[in-house]
């Protein structure tokens, strides 16, 4: 009898686990339909709380706007930011000079000038102050709602009522950008790169 009750719970936890994987497929296609031409979207996957979108539009690689020097991004967004320049490891052997700009409630970005590109890099970033602006609009501070207005055009609520953190990931999973909501808000913004070259 026990060996039968513990089958009918195994075959009822898979069917349930499987029931929510295609829900949450479902969902991500239906969400496809309703992002914007823009972004490029090519995927999104919903898993849990968390929605990642894969994003072809550079955008995403850029998150705070395409700078020719760290200088001209500090004089063109007018905030004051405490400027630390180090050097990071890359490849093991060699080393860059990476400028971490601070701002006073522990937001942070890294950055660096390329010279293959010719532009200001970003290696990472967190980012709890409402003054600091994406290139895209959204910032600390904005509803849920107008977050997903930036991807997306229109799409039914429900699809984003259980969304705690939506993820935007380049095509070549080069940069992330991971938006944290608390209940309607969004809290913080996380960039995460993979950038291996100087």
């Amino acid at each position: 009898m026990k060996r039968i009750v513990t089958i009918a719970a195994l075959v009822l936890c898979c069917a349930t686990t499987f029931g929510q994987q295609v829900a949450s497929r479902a969902k991500a296609m239906r969400m496809m339909n309703f992002s914007r031409p823009e972004y490029q979207i090519k995927d999104i996957k919903v898993y849990t709380d968390t929605m990642t979108v894969y994003s072809l539009s550079a955008d995403i690689i850029y998150p705070l706007g395409v700078w020719t020097s760290v200088e001209q991004y500090i004089t063109d967004n007018q905030l004051s930011w405490y400027r630390e320049i180090g050097y990071q490891k890359y490849y093991d052997s060699m080393e860059v000079s990476v400028n971490r700009m601070r701002r006073y409630d522990d937001s942070y970005i890294d950055m660096y000038y390329s010279i293959w590109t010719k532009k200001v890099e970003l290696l990472g970033g967190y980012l709890a102050d409402a003054e600091v602006v994406l290139a895209n609009g959204v910032h600390v501070g904005m509803s849920k709602d107008d977050v997903f207005k930036v991807f997306f055009k229109k799409y039914p609520k429900s699809y984003t009522s259980d969304v705690a953190v939506l993820k935007v990931v380049s095509g070549a999973n080069e940069v992330a950008e991971i938006y944290t909501f608390k209940g309607q808000k969004l809290r913080h913004i996380k960039i995460e790169t993979a950038y291996k070259y100087y």
